[in-house]
Order: structure tokens, then C-alpha cells, then sequence
């Protein structure tokens, strides 16, 4: 299997871990800085030692199996249109809603190649909306879904975090789009333990997005990230000084309530990680199960996935633990009703 990735930054360099540990032929890198791109190959390829590590920046007239997009948001739907017309599946981490909504919008050409087109593959959307999958399988029908968010990866998911608190998001509420204002509804959510309980606020977040092309006959669909008094004062002020190049340990919340059997039942799921870590383990299994043919086709958020179970098993094994509300979960003692 051939794989290219694009982007090497914390959460791509995470990927690019994880990528040369799996039965991979040959890894190609690259990224528009070119500092960056000499620190980070030769570390890969230090460790590297049954895949050829090669650099340059995909070729259409000679595609990879898989393009893995882990570049800044924006840099995402062109290289992807272009990619899945050369016949690539494609794994974008992009969490910005205009940009994954140009990217869900390449769909048809992606069905008909053929090939898979894998939306917001990192920490949230990503892990949450196959959190958010998992629980609504344990349940005959879905109305509401809430998912949380906490923690930032490197710069650049920094940098995204700030302008979505500053700006508006959609909740989906009653069968349509409401719009909210950046930085309203607080909410406080408990996270997994240590990591405990953040305010949380409402933004330019994707994962409502992604999560009702799922469960359109959800009645509510909504989405927060953590935020303090400070991340608030400042949002609608250009960031003053460059982000942590790691912001340390994240977490995630996802609520799933709906109906199993008469009675009306919530199944609440959690997480606590490094955002750049978990996100990049997302990004690079989920390549993977791509270029095996086994990611449905088309243009889907991982909440579309066909075998949640199976996914959520394989990042178990690479070290993403999931929390349910009254414990450890154990994704395979849990039977799915649909």
C-alpha cells in the first residue's frame, strides 16, 4: 500500500508515527514548510525500517492508494478534489464547517471512482462522531445528541479553536439549521477523570455537521468546546502569541439519548487524550481500513462507518481508551441493536 501525507505538524507527524508501524510499502511526505520537512523525515526514517520514506507532494499522474490531508484548515478541499479524480482515497482532519461541507460536497465524484473521501478523521469530529455512532447503535431510534470537546493539539488546531469560539455555529434543532452566536450557551461538562469538568460553549464546530447527514430524524444535534473567561475576552482578537506547539491533554464528551424499546434512555461516552495524539491515531487507521476497501464510499464522517465497533477496536489497540458513564467501556461485550 502506497500512502502520501500532506502536512506534517503535530498531529501529521503523529499520523506519520503511526503510518510506519503498519504494512506499508512505500510513505511519501510533504509539507509546505520546508524547515519542518527536514526535521521530521529523517526521524521517520530513522525508525522506519520496512517502508520507503520519500518526499514530494502527490503526483495525479501517479496517485497513491491513500492522501492523508493533515494540513491547516483550508488547505484541504482543492488538493482533495484533484486527488480523488486521480483515484486516491482521501482522509482529511479538517474540523472547519465550510471546509468539510466543500468536502462532503465532492461526494458524487467520489462514488463514482469508486473511491473513499473520509471527513474530519481526528479528534473532534473524528473519534466523537464514532463515539456518537457506537452509542446510537445501542439504541432503537436517536433524538439527541450532544457532543463536548476540550483541548487543543498543535498550532494550527490552536489557531482553529480560537476563531471557532468567535464565531457562529449551527445547531441542528426540529428538522433544520439554527444559527448560535460564537461563545454562547455555556454548558459545564464532566470529562473522563482526571481531566474533570470545563465550561463549555457553543462555535464554529463541525461535528453537528457531519453527525446529521447520519441521523437526519435526530431532533437535536448540537456541539460545544471548553473554553475559560480569558479564551472568551480574547477570541475576537487576533492571537497575540504562537500557540503551545503541543496544548497537552484533551477530552471528549459525546451524549446520545433516544428510545430503546418503550423506554427513553441516554448513553454518554467520554475521552481523555492528547487531541494531536488520538486525533492522529484516527487519522491513520482509518487510512488504512481505507486503502483495504473497507471505508464506505463516497464523502462520510467517520460516523457513517459501517463497522463502528470493529474501528473503535483497532484504536483500542493503538492505545485510545473509551469511558463510559458508569465505567471502562468494553466495546466488545456491547451488542448493537441495528
Amino acid at each position: 500500500m502506497r500512502l502520501a501525507l500532506v502536512g506534517l505538524g503535530t498531529t501529521g507527524s503523529h499520523i506519520a508515527r503511526q503510518l510506519i508501524q503498519a504494512p506499508v510499502t512505500e510513505l511519501s511526505l510533504y509539507d509546505i514548510d520546508r524547515r519542518r520537512l527536514e526535521r521530521v523525515v529523517p526521524a521517520v526514517r530513522a525508525v522506519a525500517h520496512d517502508v520507503e520514506v520519500v518526499t514530494g507532494q502527490p503526483d495525479p499522474a501517479d496517485p497513491a492508494d491513500v492522501v492523508v490531508l493533515a494540513g491547516p484548515v483550508g488547505t484541504h478541499a482543492k488538493p482533495a478534489a484533484s486527488m480523488v479524480a486521480a483515484g486516491s482515497h482521501i482522509v482529511s482532519i479538517s474540523d472547519d464547517p465550510a471546509e468539510v461541507t466543500q468536502l462532503l460536497a465532492l461526494d458524487r465524484s467520489a462514488r463514482d471512482r469508486q473511491r473513499a473521501l473520509v471527513v474530519g478523521a481526528g479528534f473532534a469530529p473524528g473519534l466523537s462522531c464514532l463515539l456518537a455512532r457506537f452509542a446510537a447503535d445501542c439504541l432503537d431510534s436517536v433524538e439527541v445528541i450532544n457532543v463536548y470537546k476540550a483541548g487543543t493539539g498543535g498550532p494550527a488546531c490552536a489557531r482553529q479553536h480560537h476563531r471557532a469560539l468567535r464565531s457562529d455555529g449551527h445547531d441542528w434543532v426540529e428538522g433544520g439549521w439554527v444559527l448560535r452566536r460564537g461563545g454562547s450557551g455555556r454548558d459545564l461538562a464532566w470529562f473522563p477523570e482526571p481531566y474533570g469538568a470545563r465550561d463549555c460553549y457553543r462555535g464554529a464546530l463541525s461535528s453537528p455537521v457531519l453527525l446529521q447527514r447520519v441521523f437526519p430524524n435526530a431532533q437535536r444535534i448540537s456541539a460545544r468546546m471548553s473554553a475559560t473567561r480569558r479564551d472568551r475576552l480574547t477570541s475576537r482578537m487576533p492571537m497575540l502569541r504562537r500557540p503551545h506547539d503541543d496544548g497537552g491533554p484533551g477530552g471528549l464528551r459525546v451524549e446520545v439519548r433516544g428510545r430503546s424499546g418503550r423506554a427513553v434512555e441516554t448513553i454518554i461516552l467520554g475521552a481523555i487524550d492528547h487531541p494531536a495524539v488520538a486525533g492522529g491515531t484516527v487519522a491513520a487507521v482509518t487510512a488504512l481500513a481505507a486503502g483495504a476497501g473497507r471505508a464506505p464510499q463516497g464523502a462520510n464522517g467517520i460516523a457513517a462507518w459501517p463497522e463502528p465497533k470493529e474501528l473503535l477496536g483497532s484504536l483500542r489497540r493503538k492505545g485510545i481508551r473509551v469511558a463510559s458513564f458508569d465505567g471502562q467501556l468494553d466495546v466488545m461485550a456491547v451488542a448493537p441493536r441495528r
